[in-house]
């Protein structure tokens, strides 16, 4: 082993070249920090996050007909629901609605398949929970939306 070769595995010189190479090209000047929890930040337009059951705003009813087509299109089959016909106005009735947030890729399918857009996916991205069964969502947590925390400083 030559001496110049020694010298330059010892103080590590062709990590300093590569760390000088790293600093000349990093614009310090564009560096942009987001205060996350105090400022909420802005949100792409056609963002897909968490899934919500619409209800109607006259009579608080949900908007699904259970026609079973967004547990169809599901690719990841986690959509449950159950419906009963009512006897008197022939129709059936969604019963239970079951959501798997865990399983989502959050790809749109089902909202896409829902013929009277009852069930939608929100831009709301604050997801996490402590527990696997925080990531099943039945029909009232769907109805109500998530709930995430606001911090206040």
């Amino acid at each position: 082993m030559s001496l110049r070769k020694f010298f330059r595995t010892v103080f590590l010189v062709d990590l300093l070249e590569g760390l000088g190479v790293t600093f000349r090209y990093q614009p310090t000047k564009n560096v942009c920090t987001e205060q996350y929890p105090a400022e909420r930040p802005k949100i792409a337009e056609r963002f897909r996050g968490a899934p919500r059951l619409n209800t109607n705003p006259e009579t608080g009813e949900t908007l699904c007909i259970a026609c079973n087509l967004c547990a169809v299109a599901c690719p990841e089959q986690l959509i449950v629901l159950a419906s009963e016909r009512n006897e008197k106005t022939r129709r059936k009735e969604l019963t239970t609605f079951t959501f798997d947030i865990s399983r989502c890729m959050f790809c749109g399918l089902c909202e896409d398949a829902c013929p009277v857009d009852a069930l939608e996916l929100t831009q709301d991205f604050e997801l996490a929970s402590y527990t696997r069964e925080g990531a099943i969502w039945d029909r009232q947590m769907l109805e109500e939306g998530p709930k995430p925390t606001r911090y206040k400083y």
